[in-house]
């Protein structure tokens, strides 16, 4: 398929932005069970904002991709059917909750509203976080399930790209955290950290699965069968027009194969072992810095690569120009 760069930035922004969230909360929930030191509310406030600046920019990404970007509100219509409508809902839900969480902190609204078995205080900021939390994983599925639904695109039908969508996410998030944590709150740096280490192995584990996995689908079809012709050698010469056309354009990236192999390693290394590498000196915040950047970078190189490796099946017959 051809990667598209708004869909690419769409997916690696939202998924930094979702992790983010997830790794403030969960230091929230580890304070309100004395498992961790508790925070002040400017490093909610502040850490939200920043997941907010990356989901906003994940969605002006989003609209670089559209045709008739006025339109964009009918893309929700069929949310009964539709994982891209499920999506286009959850993802401003999320954004709103976001925003919630973040403004009570800021503003120190957070009453207590029940009381666990235990004596645990549940305010306001843990009700937001927790439906905070179930949308941010809504929408890790949502995001994921519009390319695994695709039965005729082998290379995604598989519940490891919803997988993958999680945890590579959640690992930029919380490597975003440990960055974070080095500016305003140190001492939490090796616990953001330890984490972005767990679920970056955790990615590279998932993702070299799916490599292994779509490195031996067999194709299901074949030349001859796309153009019903049985004969045992067929070469396309062309497709019977001089120019380009939507289908040599849309549905091939158009790249020498070296190139894809390239990418593979470039992806691997930048978003999962220099990252597994650094994490241990996050408690510096350049190198924290650095660390997400690298990560970042390969993850949008990972992301072209999940586009670019999902072959059509339209490709068989229409393989190139002339």
């Amino acid at each position: 398929m051809l990667p598209a760069f708004s869909v690419i930035f769409l997916t690696t922004l939202i998924g930094v932005g979702q992790g983010l969230f997830l790794a403030l909360f969960t230091v929230e929930s580890y304070a309100a069970f004395d498992l961790l030191p508790k925070q002040s509310d400017d490093f909610y406030a502040l850490g939200s904002a920043v997941a907010l600046a990356f989901l906003a920019g994940g969605l002006i990404a989003s609209f670089f991709h559209l045709g008739r970007p006025e339109r964009a509100w009918r893309s929700a219509t069929r949310w009964r059917t539709s994982w891209l409508s499920r999506e286009v809902i959850v993802l401003p839900a999320f954004m709103g909750t976001v925003f919630l969480y973040g403004a009570a902190h800021w503003l120190g609204i957070n009453p207590v509203l029940a009381q666990l078995p235990t004596g645990a205080p549940v305010n306001l900021t843990a009700v937001l976080g927790t439906l905070g939390t179930l949308l941010a994983f809504a929408l890790f599925v949502c995001t994921g399930m519009i390319y695994a639904c695709l039965r005729f695109l082998r290379e995604w039908h598989t519940p490891l790209t919803v997988i993958n969508y999680i945890l590579l996410g959640g690992a930029s998030g919380f490597t975003l955290a440990a960055g974070f944590a080095a500016l305003t709150v140190p001492e939490l740096v090796r616990f953001y950290a330890g984490w972005a280490l767990i679920i970056t192995l955790a990615g590279l584990t998932s993702r070299v699965a799916s490599l292994w996995r779509n490195a031996r689908l067999k194709p299901k079809s074949s030349l001859q069968s796309a153009i019903g012709v049985k004969h045992p050698r067929i070469v396309q010469k062309t497709q019977g027009a001089m120019g380009g056309s939507f289908n040599t354009r849309e549905f091939f990236h158009g790249c020498r194969p070296g190139l894809t192999r390239k990418v593979k390693w470039i992806f691997l290394i930048a978003g999962f072992v220099i990252p597994a590498m650094m994490l241990p000196f996050a408690q510096v915040p350049a190198v924290a810095a650095a660390i997400f950047v690298v990560q970042y970078a390969g993850l949008v190189a990972e992301r072209w690569f999940f586009f670019a490796q999902a072959n059509h099946p339209q490709n068989l017959y229409y393989q190139s120009v002339a």
